[in-house]
């Protein structure tokens, strides 16, 4: 079993993370605040594992993120969140988190996230490009891009993707980017082509599985239809264009 350190300035999140990580075999420490949490952290070599809240008084949890990874750049920390967005989980990944858990989750999401970041590999102190595929894991669940796609009758493409759950278990998602959708990106982005070609409509493609993920920690359906230039997709296209 592991040695886990969790980080939160709620006492209630702390008291029932505690509790259920023991109860799994875990020796949990337990911190108040970011200042704190460094102060035990240290070196960070009596550490496995770390749960670190966002959104914290006087240093926030990705700057208490980053000064874990400039001590132990192979640390493994797992972001918990209930104010972020779907960008932020990707900037904390980015970060070097291995995963970022949306509150509220129940105890079986928590425990699954803490099992598939321990058994994970650790996450390199440099981030990929928002184009790079397969290093998002949200809620303990890990997206696996496929690497073919499919033209659709309408001029849009199809991409497919794998994800695995915290338990094991697989599932696949196709998703359809209608080519009506695309030329609305197009226009967002103010060219003629995205930057990266397919490889782009792969990534948005992908972005569009990972939101589902962090909003609802479960399998999406086997067929997603991007219908319309949703403010998330927006979102992700202005980060990439001034990545």
């Amino acid at each position: 079993m592991a040695r886990i350190l969790v980080v939160d300035d709620e006492k209630n999140i702390r008291t029932m993370v505690g509790l259920a990580l023991r109860q799994e075999g875990h020796k949990v420490d337990l911190a108040e605040d970011g200042r704190s949490g460094l102060n035990a952290f240290d070196e960070g070599s009596g550490f496995d594992l770390v749960l670190l809240d966002q959104r914290m008084p006087e240093l926030d949890g990705i700057e208490v993120l980053h000064e874990m990874r400039r001590r132990k750049p192979d640390a493994r920390v797992v972001m918990i969140t209930a104010f972020g967005t779907i960008d932020l989980a990707v900037d904390a990944m980015k970060s070097g988190a291995a995963d970022f858990l949306r509150k509220p989750f129940t105890v079986e999401t928590l425990c699954g996230s803490v099992a598939a970041a321990l058994r994970s590999p650790t996450p390199p102190p440099s981030a990929p490009s928002s184009t790079t595929f397969g290093f998002k894991t949200l809620n303990g669940f890990v997206i696996e891009s496929q690497p073919d796609h499919v033209s659709t009758d309408d001029g849009g493409l199809r991409f497919s993707f794998t994800l695995r759950n915290p338990a094991g278990e697989t599932s696949r998602c196709d998703v359809t980017l209608p080519q009506r959708v695309m030329d609305a990106v197009k226009t967002h982005l103010g060219r003629e082509e995205p930057p990266g070609g397919d490889r782009y409509w792969h990534a948005l493609c992908e972005h569009v599985v990972a939101d589902y993920v962090w909003q609802n920690a479960a399998f999406p359906p086997q067929s997603l239809r991007v219908d319309e230039l949703s403010q998330s997709i927006r979102n992700w296209v202005d980060a990439v264009a001034y990545a």
